[in-house]
């Protein structure tokens, strides 16, 4: 199973993926994260932020004892005002064991193995990438367009998220290829997922990387689109469902996909849906609506994906029509 995203959708997406108990699970995560500690070791040591990856390696990592454990020091942050404020562990683990083992994807197997992981954890592409917007409603022209640079600065822009595109510090390279081990979990998985998260920085970005819609549309597996629950205040402020599914076309209108999950707690209309089925169409996509958020009064609310829900939903889907 190969599942594309990155930060807390991920997140659940890879929980669910271990309740399903498949052989093999990647994780394949954005890398354009250039804010808080990620942004500031990437800055510093000149690496692949390590912010996403490491929410996946916790995701995946054991249950029990030791690992239990090491998953929780993964994500634990230093307080303070010194140096290490705002730093993760688990963020100067993988920039540590990059410099000693000599390459980002080496730390990462290594903190894999030390957590017993249920998985393999992969950067979409082996360099870090920047995420460049075009944002509508900065000026006092409300048609205007602004370009609006880096991750966080599209994640919180007031303004609306019309397009996107990413690019690396080569010019020589416009087009990053993705990593080899990305391709091959796609090609060689039988479920691939693909989001929820943040729709801008976090889901689109892995479709404008031309190796991996090459890889999903060449793979045998069953391709699944994850929408978001709700749009976010940021990039996707005032979005329906139908606009998600339009966005991705936007960019990626070669990636072919067999369905797209829509939670059923919206309580769409039929015509409603009607619309959402001939977006996802685009896609060559039958948008199935399913129960997949948290029904809890918890602190994430019911705007967060329900694991066990959600791999309800990947089985059934697997298994075919009834």
């Amino acid at each position: 199973m190969a599942c594309l995203g990155g930060g807390h959708g991920l997140y659940q997406t890879l929980l669910a993926a271990r309740e399903l108990e498949v052989e093999d699970i990647c994780a394949i995560v954005t890398v354009a994260d250039d804010g808080g500690s990620s942004g500031r070791l990437r800055k510093e040591l000149d690496i692949i932020p390590p912010g996403d990856l490491r929410m996946a390696l916790a995701a995946l990592a054991g249950r029990d004892g030791e690992c239990a454990q090491w998953a929780h020091t993964l994500q634990h942050r230093f307080g303070g005002s010194g140096a290490l404020a705002g730093h993760a562990v688990g963020n100067l683990l993988i920039a540590g064991l990059t410099e000693v083992l000599g390459d980002m994807q080496s730390a990462l197997d290594a903190v894999a193995r030390l957590t017993s992981s249920a998985g393999r954890v992969v950067p979409v592409v082996n360099q870090p990438l920047d995420i460049e917007a075009q944002v509508r409603g900065l000026d006092e022209d409300p048609a205007a367009l602004r370009s609006v640079r880096g991750q966080v600065a599209v994640a919180t822009t007031p303004g609306q998220v019309e397009s996107v595109r990413i690019f690396t510090g080569n010019t020589a390279e416009p087009e990053p290829p993705a990593h080899r081990a990305a391709v091959e979990a796609l090609l060689g998985a039988e479920l691939i997922t693909l989001g929820p998260g943040s729709w801008f920085t976090s889901v689109i970005p892995h479709v404008l990387v031309p190796d991996i819609v090459q890889a999903i549309n060449a793979s045998q597996a069953l391709r699944v689109v994850v929408l978001n629950l709700t749009p976010e205040l940021g990039e996707t402020r005032g979005f329906s469902a139908e606009r998600h599914i339009q966005v991705l076309v936007q960019h990626a209108p070669q990636l072919r996909v067999d369905y797209i999950v829509v939670d059923t707690g919206s309580n769409f209309s039929p015509r409603e849906r009607e619309v959402i089925q001939r977006a996802s169409s685009s896609l060559g996509a039958q948008a199935v609506f399913m129960d997949v958020a948290e029904s809890s009064s918890g602190q994430l609310g019911a705007s967060v994906h329900d694991p066990h829900k959600l791999a309800a939903a990947f089985a059934q889907l697997y298994a075919g029509p009834a």
